[in-house]
């Protein structure tokens, strides 16, 4: 008798866990059995929180995890519960159901020997399977994909080659290579990763670009798109500008659609490989994404505004120096009659207009007052002086009260004097950083300017660049990044959203500048 109680009380058990799973919003560990594959997939979901509150149908985002990961790194590490919460919280976006397939060490691609078919799975079982279980919106435009690394590939590619599937892919942190990579892969690395996708395990040099690798990658998808069909794709690339292999091919990739015109956008902020990167990557996405499935253009990303109040007895003001026939001016701080003390300075090289001034000196005001920095100088430097500076720097000391030594120095450049600025700093070194914005850098001058260099001509004098995604000197501002990458000189690289100039795409980025610079006055 006691064992029939046991029985009964497991099945009982067993049928409650059944029915309280038709009440879950977030699980893992689902299965679908795959017929194609010969074996179950296994799965994790996370739906909306009104989901069970009535029969409404929702967009679906299908997130990719990265090689070595599984169908629950995105709940466990990326907390994407947590952020669309968030964001659906302040109606910044719609409700989406994610699903998070195991991906296995695939890249979503089928492997050429035809063995492990797993983009097959993906689009002939998994989506319908999904679209017949959820409440799903079944078509590609409320379809979007999401991915990090491997899985940056795979959404990529996904939405690559089946535009009539998903409308729309965020592919973070790419795990890309450039042609020229594949050639000189580790023949290890090579093997165990890309050789037995694309069918050339043992092979090296050239012969590793088969024509299965070409059908697969997008450096070579992306150029046979017609552009009657560009209207197809909605894309958004985020990249970390402390990657090392992946720093050079995303930011070729990136410079190959820009040159064809095909439409994206491009991202590199601060970070490296890791799930803090990612998981900051994800509110800009999940806005991105739901554009998309609203059919409207993206509303561009969340700008970060400084409010704090600067009184007028904290404001910097200016005073000048006539150097010749020109006057430089100095905006010193609000202490400066108060006291005989020195300070450092930040000379800034180029044609400012007066609105661009006041932010740059309000940025520096608002960094002093709430004490992230010690005060400092800015001087405004006249173009036609500028072949000049080095020389005229000891005249600037004097007349300023700026302290002596390259430590107390920095040099930023604005657009058509950036190569100036950066031969200046290159070639003199008295400077303890650079920081250029909108540079007007050609190609191969930065190449045969980097290349000519001493071996550690800057290890003293680290970098900050700021490029728009759409500005007109791209190819230049990315190689510079790709060549000191190369050669491990320090610098920050970032990518945001304009077209260039001292416009609106500056707003909040000049604090990040002004504690850069502060920072190496006194590293």
């Amino acid at each position: 008798m006691r064992r029939i109680v046991l029985i009964i009380s497991s099945i009982l058990l067993m049928a409650g866990q059944f029915l309280a799973q038709d009440s879950l919003r977030i699980m893992e560990g689902l299965v679908m059995p795959s017929k194609i594959l010969a074996q179950e997939v296994k799965f994790s979901v996370c739906l909306p929180e009104d989901y069970y509150q009535g029969n409404r149908s929702y967009p679906v985002v299908y997130m990719l995890h990265g090689l070595g990961d599984d169908e629950a790194a995105w709940l466990e590490y990326g907390r994407i519960s947590q952020y669309s919460d968030a964001e659906v919280e302040k109606g910044s976006v719609q409700p989406m159901i994610f699903i998070m397939p195991q991906g296995f060490r695939t890249y979503y691609v089928n492997d050429y020997n035809g063995t492990f078919l797993y983009q097959d799975m993906f689009i002939k079982e998994l989506v319908p399977y999904i679209d017949s279980v959820y409440r799903t919106i079944p078509d590609a435009r409320h379809r979007g994909l999401i991915g990090y690394s491997m899985g940056g590939f795979g959404a990529l590619v996904l939405h690559l080659q089946h535009p009539d599937i998903f409308g729309s892919a965020v592919p973070l942190s790419i795990s890309i290579r450039t042609d020229e990579q594949y050639i000189i892969e580790d023949a290890s690395e090579w093997d165990e990763q890309w050789g037995r996708l694309f069918g050339a395990v043992g092979v090296e040099g050239p012969e590793r670009i088969t024509d299965y690798y070409r059908q697969n990658c997008p450096f070579h998808i992306i150029p046979k798109i017609p552009s009657s069909e560009y209207n197809r794709f909605r894309i958004y690339i985020d990249n970390g500008d402390k990657e090392q292999t992946l720093c050079r091919s995303n930011e070729e990739l990136h410079i190959l659609m820009h040159k064809i015109g095909f439409p994206h956008e491009f991202r590199v902020r601060e970070g490296g490989h890791s799930f803090e990167y990612w998981c900051s990557a994800l509110p800009n996405a999940l806005h991105f994404l739901s554009d998309a499935f609203e059919g409207r253009p993206y509303r561009g990303d969340a700008k970060e505004e400084n409010n704090e109040v600067v009184s007028e007895d904290n404001l910097m003001h200016p005073i000048t120096a006539a150097i010749g026939d020109e006057l430089v001016t100095a905006y010193v701080p609000a202490e400066f009659n108060l006291t005989n003390r020195l300070y450092p300075a930040m000379y800034v090289a180029g044609s400012c207009n007066n609105l661009d001034s006041i932010r740059i000196i309000t940025a520096v005001n608002a960094a002093v007052t709430s004490n992230e920095i010690a005060p400092m100088i800015v001087v405004f430097f006249p173009d036609k002086l500028l072949n000049q500076l080095t020389s005229l720097i000891p005249q600037l000391e004097k007349d300023f009260r700026i302290r002596e030594g390259y430590r107390f120095r920095s040099l930023m450049g604005i657009k058509r004097n950036a190569e100036q600025v950066c031969a200046i700093v290159m070639n003199q070194l008295q400077f303890s950083s650079c920081v250029l914005i909108d540079a007007d850098l050609n190609k191969d001058n930065v190449i045969k300017m980097i290349n000519e260099m001493p071996e550690d001509a800057l290890k003293k004098t680290p970098f900050f660049m700021l490029a728009p995604d759409k500005g007109d000197y791209f190819e230049g501002n990315g190689n510079m990044h790709m060549i000191f990458r190369d050669k491990e000189i320090k610098h920050e690289y970032r990518v945001v959203e304009g077209i260039g100039g001292l416009e609106d795409w500056m707003i909040g980025r000049w604090d990040e500048i002004i504690v850069f610079v502060a920072e190496n006055f006194h590293r």
